[in-house]
Parts: C-alpha cells; sequence; structure tokens
C-alpha cells in the first residue's frame, strides 16, 4: 500500500467487510424470489446492476489494500473495475427503456438511472484525479464513491425486491 493509501487503511478494511457482507445479504434476499424476478423484463437487469455495484465497491476497497502498489496501478484498477460495473449499469438503463412501461415516464426513467450512474461516474471521477496526480481529491472521491456506491446499490436491490411483490 502507498504512503497515501495508509490513512485510507481503516475505512477500505471496514468497507470491504461490510459491503462484502451486504452484498451477500442482497443475494439471499433476492434468491428467494428468483423465480419472479426472472420472469420481469427489467427486473434481472436491475438487480445485476445492484450487485455489481456492491462488487465495485469492494474490489476498490479491496484493491486499496494491497502492499506497495504505485498510486497510477490502483487508479488504473478502479478504472478497469468501474468500467466492468458500468456496463452492467448501461445494460440496466438501456433494458429499462425498451420496457414499454416505462416509456411514458421520463422523469421516473432519469431518476432511476442517477441512482445507478452516480457512484459509476464518481468512481470514474476519483480514478482520473488519481491518475493525473490530484492524489489527496482523488483518494477522497474515491471514498465518497464507495459510500454512495453502497447507498445506490441498497436503493436499487430494494426497488427490485419491492417490484416482485406488485
Amino acid at each position: 500500500m502507498s504512503e497515501a493509501l495508509e490513512p485510507w487503511s481503516e475505512f477500505n478494511v471496514a468497507m470491504v467487510g461490510a459491503t462484502a457482507a451486504l452484498a451477500g445479504l442482497l443475494i439471499v434476499a433476492m434468491s428467494v424470489n428468483i423465480s419472479t424476478i426472472l420472469t420481469s423484463k427489467t427486473l434481472p437487469a436491475r438487480a445485476a446492476a445492484s450487485i455489481a455495484t456492491l462488487v465495485l465497491a469492494i474490489a476498490v476497497t479491496g484493491l486499496a489494500l494491497v502492499p506497495a502498489q504505485p498510486l497510477w496501478v490502483y487508479g488504473t484498477e478502479v478504472l478497469v473495475a468501474t468500467a466492468f460495473a458500468a456496463a452492467f449499469e448501461v445494460h440496466a438503463v438501456s433494458t429499462i427503456l425498451r420496457d414499454d412501461l416505462h416509456r411514458g415516464s421520463r422523469l421516473d426513467l432519469a431518476g432511476k438511472s442517477a441512482a445507478g450512474v452516480l457512484p459509476i461516474v464518481t468512481y470514474l471521477v476519483g480514478a482520473m484525479l488519481l491518475l493525473v496526480g490530484f492524489t489527496s481529491a482523488g483518494l477522497l472521491v474515491i471514498g465518497i464513491a464507495t459510500i454512495v456506491a453502497i447507498a445506490s446499490a441498497i436503493l436499487l436491490a430494494w426497488v427490485v425486491l419491492v417490484e416482485v411483490l406488485r
């Protein structure tokens, strides 16, 4: 772990553990209703985006704990992990766009998309700040992105679980 990442080690350890536990709980909660989720046009993509966002938070905070890692390597890892999660979010948004039930409500779609896109954008900004040399700002933005990712994933998972019961 680089010197700049050292002050963040307790935060990262706490976030890896808490986020991994939360991801496990959400997977169990979703698996209880998996047959109903799979009958929906949009719920599987939303569920996948929610889990991908949590995995992103786990990966980013876990990779920050790798010893003797240069910051540019960490910034690149955050960028790659974010691109992976972004693919799931893009799929979820495009699935919702194609769903006839949501065509009439662009405001609703914008809100649901913002909740999923916000952590992705925040991680991208943090990674770019790290890569261009703004270390303190980049690490702070990545820390904020982790909290935003957890809140976003919980919100998206809640939407999936509530929609199952409608």
